[in-house]
């Protein structure tokens, strides 16, 4: 259907973009300060112009139909970019009371967010943070639903992704990154193991009994996947979603797990442990910050950006691999 855009009434999608937040009509109407019946009429408006119904009833609330989850990321980014370009304002720490949501991994929370706490006592007490746990090495969909504000990790195949995908337009990726710092892996085992008081062997690595941290839980890594193009396996016993777990078991078992090595130090029991080099040529992990565009010129997130970058320059001063 043909929509003649010189006539649209604007103000339809911004009632449609806060029906489609809340999910219910009489929360959208409260939102907007106007009645319901106002945005019941909003949405037939709307339903008329581009011929779909866009939402049905829902219990107590209502369901998009597919066109309409397909539309509102367009009409929330449009409407953002109005905003901001009409009136960009400035953002002030000292009295901004803005949530963040992140989601990142328990080792890369453990080494960022106690500064990310100290800036915002000392520059906005106001704000709010909360982390939740990364359950993937693909955080786009969280982005795109807006169920987190950035996403903090190793997503080396997001980045490959997005930089081929870059290299023909970049003004059309959805998505922005920010490299915080660069570290390695390490094998991991409590003192007194077996294969603690010698060099580590590729046969003696595929050998042992493996725990395996997987946010997924699904039983294979991309530890599995180096070896896999080396034509050896190991033999993975336990899969848990935590690293702060991996190093509290390996610390009581005969269990090998593999852990980022400036992590090892922060779980607290790093004298129990005892650190080997892998024995096989590992890339180097590299962690990014990445975040919807919708977000990109917003003076909050903004903010948000640099205190993670802050925060990441302070945790790793002086350490290879740390942020410029």
């Amino acid at each position: 259907m043909d929509v003649n855009f010189r006539t649209l009434d604007l103000n339809l999608l911004r009632v449609f973009d806060e029906v489609m937040a809340e999910r219910n009509l009489t929360r959208a109407a409260r939102n907007l300060s106007i009645t319901q019946p106002a945005v019941s009429n909003a949405l037939r408006r709307l339903r008329e112009t581009l011929g779909d119904e866009l939402v049905r009833r829902s219990g107590a609330g209502v369901e998009p139909t597919p066109r309409a989850m397909a539309l509102w990321p367009t009409v929330r980014d449009a409407l953002r970019q109005l905003q901001h370009s009409l009136a960009p304002g400035e953002f002030d720490a000292a009295v901004a009371d803005d949530t963040f949501v992140l989601a990142m991994a328990d080792a890369t929370a453990a080494e960022l967010v106690p500064g990310l706490v100290r800036i915002v006592e000392e520059e906005a007490r106001a704000i709010s943070l909360r982390v939740l746990p990364l359950t993937t090495r693909d955080p786009r969909r969280l982005l795109e639903s807006e169920e987190v504000d950035m996403a903090i990790g190793y997503f080396p195949a997001v980045i490959a992704n997005l930089a081929a995908r870059g290299q023909s337009d970049a003004a059309l990726l959805p998505f922005e990154t920010q490299r915080l710092y660069v570290g390695d892996y390490v094998c991991v085992m409590r003192r007194g193991h077996p294969l603690a008081d010698e060099p580590l062997t590729l046969d003696a690595f595929c050998s042992a009994r493996h725990l395996l941290v997987s946010f997924s839980g699904r039983p294979y890594g991309f530890i599995d996947q180096t070896l896999g193009a080396l034509r050896r396996e190991r033999r993975i016993v336990v899969t848990v979603n935590q690293f702060f777990t991996a190093g509290r078991v390996v610390a009581n078992s005969d269990l090998l797990t593999v852990l980022p090595r400036h992590f090892v130090k922060v779980t607290g029991i790093d004298e129990q442990l005892v650190l080997r080099e892998l024995p096989f040529q590992q890339p180097r992990v590299h962690v990014d910050a990445i975040w919807h565009r919708r977000t990109q010129h917003g003076h909050a997130h903004g903010w948000l950006r640099q205190a993670l970058l802050r925060s990441a320059r302070a945790a790793f001063a002086g350490a290879p691999g740390g942020p410029d």
